[in-house]
C-alpha cells in the first residue's frame, strides 16, 4: 500500500569531523522522529562507521535508516551514495580508504568518532575524511552502481563542493540518479535530473530542515528509486 513518506536523505553523525560531537545515533534518531522525519539517509564524509550504529538505533526507535556515505571526488565534488545494505556501503567504504591519503588533524578539523547505538564511543578514525579521493566523479558514480547504490550530486545549488560549483556544469552523459538541492526556492530549477532536497544536517537542530517527500510502499532504496524515475505510482511529491 502506498503512503507519503518525509524523508531527509542526507544527515552527518559525530564521524564527520565537520559535524557537532552530539551527532550520535540516538540522538539523531530521536530528533528525526521529534521533528516528523519517516526515513533519514547517513552520509559522513569519505566513511561508513558509524552507519551501522544509526541503523540499530532506528530499527529500536522506530525510523527507517538508510545506509549512505558522501565521496569527495579528485574534483573535490560532493556525491552522495544511498544503499540498501550496510554491506554494500563497506564495500565502497573499502574503494574509498584505497583512494584516500592523509591523516585527521582533530585540533585543526575536528575530533572523527565512532560510536555504537547506544552512544558510546568505541574508537576514532584517523583517516583525513575531509579529504578528497582520487577517484573521478565517473569513477564514484560507477562504483555506488556497482553495488546496487543511488548516486546523487550533494548540493548542486551551493558554490563549495558542487558538481556545478566545481566544474561548472553537471558532465554530459553522467548516470546520476538525482541532483540534490539545498534551498527550496531551487527544487523548480532544470537540472535535467530528478531532485531531491535534504538538510545536511551537521548539527541535530538542523536535521529535517529541508525534506523530501516521497509516495512509496516501504522506505527502502529500491522505493526511492522507483520514486525517482516515477515508476509504478511511485513519485516525488513537491510539497
Amino acid at each position: 500500500m502506498m503512503r507519503k513518506v518525509r524523508a531527509d536523505l542526507h544527515v552527518h553523525t559525530c564521524l564527520s569531523p565537520c559535524a557537532d560531537t552530539q551527532m550520535q545515533a540516538t540522538a539523531i534518531v530521536k530528533q528525526a522522529k521529534k521533528v516528523g522525519l519517516d526515513m533519514i539517509g547517513i552520509c559522513d564524509h569519505n566513511s561508513a562507521e558509524n552507519v551501522a550504529a544509526v541503523v540499530k538505533a532506528g530499527l529500536r526507535e522506530g525510523l527507517a535508516v538508510i545506509p549512505g556515505m558522501e565521496i569527495t571526488s579528485s574534483e573535490e565534488v560532493h556525491i552522495l551514495g544511498l544503499f540498501n545494505t550496510g554491506r554494500d556501503v563497506m564495500h565502497l567504504q573499502d574503494m574509498v580508504y584505497e583512494n584516500l591519503a592523509g591523516e585527521n588533524d582533530d585540533q585543526v578539523f575536528g575530533p572523527q568518532t565512532v560510536v555504537d547505538e547506544w552512544d558510546r564511543v568505541v574508537g576514532t578514525n584517523s583517516k583525513l575524511l575531509i579529504g578528497a579521493t582520487t577517484l573521478t566523479v565517473e569513477q564514484i558514480v560507477e562504483a555506488i552502481h556497482r553495488w546496487a547504490g543511488l548516486a546523487i550530486a550533494s548540493h548542486v545549488d551551493r558554490e563549495r563542493f558542487s558538481l556545478i560549483g566545481q566544474l561548472g556544469f553537471i558532465p554530459e552523459g553522467l548516470k546520476l540518479d538525482a541532483v540534490e538541492v539545498s534551498m527550496a526556492s531551487s527544487i523548480n530549477e532544470e537540472y535535467g535530473y530528478p531532485v531531491v532536497t535534504s538538510s545536511d544536517a551537521h548539527f541535530l537542530e538542523d536535521i529535517g530542515k529541508n525534506s523530501t517527500y516521497f509516495m512509496i510502499e516501504d522506505m527502502s532504496v529500491d522505493e526511492i528509486n522507483k520514486a525517482l524515475r516515477n515508476e509504478m505510482g511511485r513519485r516525488i511529491i513537491l510539497n
